[in-house]
């Protein structure tokens, strides 16, 4: 309490001003405070006028570390490397998210080796939405925050509490000075020098014998103008990883079915595909005579629609209303407030949609009733004549694990399989349990009947199967579409643009000022720039020339020593 008590006092200047403690040179006529400094005959840190700052406390309690942790250029600076290394670790391989349908933990140990295992084990197949990279940008924007904070406000005090007549020691410790004397009254000359220098562009401000010349200010605000584009770039980044901010997935769309777009209230219909192939007289000149088929042209006719009820609800059917529709080709892709569905690839290999099977009484051959099955989105309950069918399980990719038990290897419809359980005549009142495999090269690789005689036992009398080619519907082609959404993309844009502004104000521009005091005849000039040292020298011996005083330019050249 005490030493807090004396440190205060201690930075009352002689010219009355009471500084905060930890000020190197006082805010009002900057006469350095601490007695060696004092003493010294080198060259005053001009970076904020001497102010203090929070992060060179002398005694700091535990926030204020923290503070200094994330005020500390070079920790910044670390942080930013750490960065960099993820990123780079996360272009070794292609990320999950660049993908459509694969199982990564498969997908890297069979196209990468050991390699691969390592990297998807370490969970960098996933880098930029991991939780060490988002914490590493959440450091970077808080080391930001507070960098700025650390900085600008004593550079605002500095700049905001500037005093005419600066205290000698104060000019005279300056990069740039220069003295002799003249014979002129102080005021006079005072006068007299004021018009050279607004013609140069500064602002002058006068206190009896003694000048203060300013320009340019506004560039001293350019590396924190940078600080805020840097945030709100940073910011704009991670708001891509909340819900509804970004999307940026590979979906696949069955000509003539409306699929939904995950995560929002949008639903795509591809009403149409259609492809145009080159002939061998259109190829270019380096695929002639190698037997290749390439695409010219493929587009898909699609309407894009809005869900406005039951979008949620899986019982009942979402009621639809068209919002826009565009032929999307390369290059040209829908484009519906944000939403932006590009095409990227396309498969003519026909798609089972749906089936219409029959319910067979194996033992008499006879038809029992039919019924029509959505290989995407089939109903829960079937009454097919007597019998009660249920839908236990649907794989879409059938196909067993380690442990033989069934699983749907990808959510594209290979090989869909059906789990029912069928319950009526003749059958035990819990029912039983049937695989049904609408595809016959599914049946025979997946030994369908062989599975429902062991599920069955002794009731193993009923058979679903398709009569006809007719009860068949297929979807001749799907086209592969990269739906994207990005609603930070803006804010990244405004984050680089006020990035730019920044940049242009700190290279284009140099805060320059200009002290004279004139003390019985003697005049003391001094100046300060944050670059360029030659320019501000050429325009004082230009000033000086206009006063009728010729002054060699290396002159002004203080190098650290009182004149």
């Amino acid at each position: 309490m005490i030493h807090d008590l004396l440190a205060f006092q201690n930075t009352k200047c002689e010219c009355g001003h009471q500084n905060p403690t930890g000020t190197v040179l006082c805010e009002a006529c900057g006469k350095p405070l601490s007695e060696k400094d004092q003493e010294s005959k080198e060259l005053l840190e001009m970076r904020y006028d001497g102010m203090a700052r929070r992060s060179q406390r002398s005694s700091p309690n535990f926030i204020d570390r923290i503070w200094n942790f994330f005020s500390s250029v070079k920790i910044a600076v670390y942080m930013i490397i750490l960065t960099l290394l993820g990123s780079m670790l996360g272009t070794i391989f292609p990320q999950e998210s660049t993908f459509l349908n694969i199982d990564p933990a498969t997908y890297y140990p069979e196209t990468y080796g050991k390699a691969g295992t390592i990297y998807y084990k370490l969970g960098l197949s996933h880098t930029y939405e991991s939780w060490w990279f988002i914490l590493l940008l959440v450091m970077i924007g808080a080391s930001l925050v507070i960098c700025s904070l650390d900085r600008v406000l004593p550079l605002y005090k500095a700049l905001s509490k500037r005093k005419v007549r600066k205290h000698m020691q104060f000019l005279t410790r300056q990069k740039v000075v220069y003295q002799t004397r003249i014979d002129s009254v102080g005021e006079d000359w005072i006068n007299d020098v004021k018009s050279p220098l607004k013609k140069k562009g500064y602002r002058v401000h006068t206190d009896g014998s003694a000048l203060l010349a300013e320009k340019q200010r506004f560039s001293r605000w350019g590396p924190y103008i940078i600080h805020i584009g840097l945030i709100i770039f940073l910011l704009a980044v991670l708001a891509r990883g909340l819900p509804g901010f970004n999307m940026d997935q590979h979906l696949a769309f069955p000509e003539g079915e409306i699929i939904p777009i995950p995560n929002t209230s949008m639903y795509l219909e591809n009403e149409k595909f259609t492809v145009e192939y080159y002939t061998e007289e259109d190829l270019p000149e380096e695929f002639k005579g190698k037997n290749k088929i390439l695409p010219k042209l493929f587009e898909t006719q699609a309407v894009l629609y809005e869900c406005t009820e039951n979008c949620n609800d899986p019982l009942k059917e979402p009621k639809l209303i068209e919002v826009d529709r565009h032929p999307i080709q390369v290059n040209d892709p829908l484009n519906y407030k944000g939403l932006m569905a590009f095409q990227f690839d396309f498969d003519t290999t026909p798609i089972l949609r749906s089936v219409t099977p029959s319910l067979v009484d194996t033992q008499s051959g006879k038809i029992i009733g039919q019924f029509k099955l959505d290989i995407r989105d089939p109903e829960r309950n079937y009454q097919v004549g007597e019998y009660s069918l249920k839908l236990a399980e649907k794989y879409m990719d059938f196909g067993l694990n380690d442990l033989g038990e069934p699983v749907s290897i990808s959510p594209t419809a290979n090989a869909p399989a059906f789990l029912f359980v069928i319950t009526g005549a003749n059958l035990p009142e819990e029912g039983i349990n049937y695989f049904y495999f609408p595809k016959q090269v599914d049946k025979q690789r997946f030994q369908q009947n062989i599975i429902n005689e062991q599920l069955a036992g002794d009731y193993n009398f009923l058979e679903l199967d398709v009569q006809g080619m007719s009860n068949v519907d297929f979807s001749m082609s799907t086209s592969y579409l990269n739906i994207r959404i990005d609603k930070a993309m803006p804010f990244v844009w405004i984050g680089a643009a006020i990035v730019m502004l920044g940049l242009i104000m700190g290279f284009y521009w140099q805060h320059r000022r200009i002290w004279i005091r004139i003390d019985d005849g003697t005049l003391t000039l001094a100046a300060h720039t944050n670059k360029n040292w030659f320019g501000i020298r050429r325009e004082i011996t230009d000033m000086l020339r206009k006063m009728n005083m010729e002054v060699d330019e290396k002159s002004l050249d203080n190098g650290g020593n009182q004149p």
